[in-house]
């Protein structure tokens, strides 16, 4: 049997919630991400713990045993465990009785194959005892052996069941997928046939879907299969992913993390603050980088500063299917260094006003174009003022 070994498994916080539920009488297991990502070696975020005790069971198991327990979302069976400061998501085991594309009406299940056929993936179906004891009522295992993103059972109908789920697909495959093996069949052809349902879905659940596809290592596959089955368009329309994967390559070669705001601007189109509901905070840096193209490197690393002008040049890059010019790069990180040796009273009482403002931008301008060779006396002549 397939079992795993994680820190996070072993650790007291969470075998007291284990025993918690076990003590009592109830089944548990660990479930989805926490389980597929021990199996794949990768770092554990959040802990989900499955069970057939009630929530109002659990709420008052956890009382009981000491911990903090809060209704997260107790009309869907989950109630956060926060153990030794560790939360843990525990929910009912469950099954839909109804859903409308968007969300479901649940009902209380009683097994671990019920509660599998209401995820999304086979390799989110998997489950795990309190010794790591991996149970796949799926067969997820096989799946997420080949790095395969696979619909439970029937495509269409887990689409139909809520449509984020073909943005969960791509997301996933970015991730977990093998690109080199493509995209399961059936799930693309549900996915195409599927496109109209996502205008169901809120601004802030695509948008949080997108961003969390565009931060993996390389989305280009994905984003590319989400153009061919008309996704792309139906989500964010006017974008255009040709320059996706070179962007992705010149990250790389320049010593890049992947940023999903970078790529973001890659994919171009208008409108993506209000379409993808971005924050102000992020809304402002997608138009800097977009603004960094156009700018030289000095230009964008003193007005943006540095990490923008760089964001700028491997996008620019990207655009025209050029390299990097690593002198450019330098240029842009000296840039963010300086600090413009004028000030607005240097030059009163000659100046004021609109005047004012024109003469210090003119002399801003000759001071970053002459690669912040002027010296300060220098400008104050070419404003008529002695040094």
């Amino acid at each position: 049997m397939t079992r795993i070994e994680a820190d996070w498994l072993n650790a007291r916080a969470t075998q007291r919630v284990f025993a918690m539920l076990l003590d009592a009488g109830f089944q548990a297991y660990a479930v989805g991400g926490c389980v597929r990502d021990s199996l794949l070696g990768m770092p554990v975020k959040d802990i989900d713990i499955t069970t057939d005790a009630r929530p109002e069971m659990v709420l008052n198991l956890a009382v009981a045993a000491g911990f903090h327990a809060v209704p997260t979302g107790i009309d869907h069976g989950t109630v956060t465990v926060v153990s030794s400061g560790v939360p843990h998501e525990v929910t009912t085991f469950r099954h839909d009785v109804e859903t409308d594309g968007r969300r479901a009406t649940v009902a209380f299940a009683g097994t671990i194959d019920e509660d599998a056929r209401r995820r999304d993936f086979t390799m989110n179906a998997l489950y795990a005892d309190s010794e790591g004891h991996v149970q796949d009522p799926i067969g997820g295992l096989p799946d997420l052996a080949a790095r395969r993103i696979r619909f439970i059972e029937d495509a269409p109908t887990r689409i139909r069941e809520d449509y984020l789920r073909s943005l969960r697909f791509f997301r996933f495959h970015a991730w977990y997928g093998d690109s080199a093996e493509g995209f399961d069949p059936e799930a693309i052809a549900a996915i195409a046939a599927h496109v109209d349902g996502l205008a169901a879905l809120s601004r802030e659940r695509i948008g949080a879907e997108v961003m969390k596809l565009l931060a993996a290592p390389n989305p280009a596959p994905a984003v590319a299969g989400m153009r061919s089955t008309g996704v792309l368009s139906a989500i964010m329309p006017g974008t255009d992913d040709r320059a996706l994967a070179p962007l992705v390559h010149l990250e790389h070669s320049v010593g890049l993390a992947p940023d999903a705001l970078r790529r973001l601007a890659a994919l171009g189109g208008e409108g993506l603050r209000e379409g993808l509901r971005l924050s102000r905070r992020d809304a402002a840096r997608l138009s800097d980088i977009r603004k960094a193209t156009a700018m030289s490197p000095a230009e964008a690393g003193y007005r943006l500063g540095a990490r923008t002008a760089l964001d700028g040049l491997v996008l620019a890059a990207a655009s025209i299917g050029s390299s990097v010019d690593m002198a450019a790069i330098t240029d842009a990180r000296h840039a963010a260094e300086q600090e413009f040796p004028i000030r607005a009273v240097d030059l009163m009482p000659e100046f004021s006003g609109p005047d004012l403002g024109r003469m210090m931008d003119t002399l801003e301008q000759a001071w970053i174009d002459s690669g912040f060779g002027i010296t300060r006396s220098d400008l104050l002549r070419r404003a008529g003022k002695r040094g």
